[in-house]
């Protein structure tokens, strides 16, 4: 199974080295930049499952970080910070943060938040479709009690949040599933009614399973409405 991927956004070295050597002994695969704008672009480029994010960086505020995440994705984002006033919590959580840890704090602590957020994300993608255990078409097979995608028998590699699309897309395949019902199922009220998140997403989907994505063979959009999936092949 693919690692879940961490970024971490944190100008200290000690604790930023700290952070990445705890997440990798604990099977994680971790990135870490040192300032907002070089975070910003990770995020855009490598779609990770999780942000941990300092706010007191030397280029930006983190709370803007937040913001302008929030503006296309809702992946979860865990704020670490010195910062204990209660004002700057509910601002950095009102931005758009899943969960404020407040330094000094201990691993285990640390990684029970992260084990949290990503359940919560797993549980609204399960919740948001079926009790199917497979889905099979055209070459193109998931395992939902494995979380794995294979294309004629080769790995494809979703992010988390690329897999979560799909399942719910292939869970309820043959039925249009609106965008508002996936990015409410998704990414909750951050996201709002701005379907750019999901189409972000949907574009890295398509290049990945696609061998045409302007010609897709699996996941169709039926325009001002949503996505389908071609039919499940089991059942036919």
């Amino acid at each position: 199974m693919q690692k879940i991927s961490i970024l971490l956004i944190e100008d200290e070295k000690s604790i930023s080295d700290f952070i990445v050597r705890t997440l990798e002994l604990n099977g994680y695969s971790v990135m870490a930049e040192k300032t907002g704008r070089d975070g910003l672009a990770r995020i855009t480029s490598a779609m990770p499952d999780l942000v941990l994010l300092d706010l007191g960086l030397p280029d930006m505020d983190g709370i803007d970080v937040i913001r302008e995440t929030r503006k296309w994705s809702a992946m979860p984002i865990i704020v670490i910070s010195a910062r204990t006033l209660e004002k700057e919590k509910v601002e950095a959580l009102d931005a758009g943060a899943d969960d404020y840890v407040t330094k000094p704090f201990g691993t285990s602590e640390l990684l029970a938040r992260i084990r949290t957020s990503l359940r919560h994300v797993d549980k609204i993608a399960s919740e948001a479709g079926g009790l199917r255990k497979t889905y099979s078409a055209r070459g193109l097979l998931i395992d939902f009690e494995k979380r794995l995608v294979t294309l004629n028998d080769e790995p494809v590699h979703l992010t988390r949040m690329e897999y979560n699309i799909v399942s719910i897309l292939a869970k309820n395949s043959g039925k249009v599933i609106t965008y508002d019902s996936l990015i409410n199922a998704l990414w909750g009220p951050y996201a709002g009614d701005n379907n750019r998140i999901l189409r972000v997403n949907m574009a890295n989907i398509r290049r990945k399973i696609e061998k045409n994505p302007g010609e897709p063979e699996y996941i169709f959009t039926e325009l001002g409405v949503g996505y389908r999936m071609t039919e499940d092949e089991g059942d036919r």
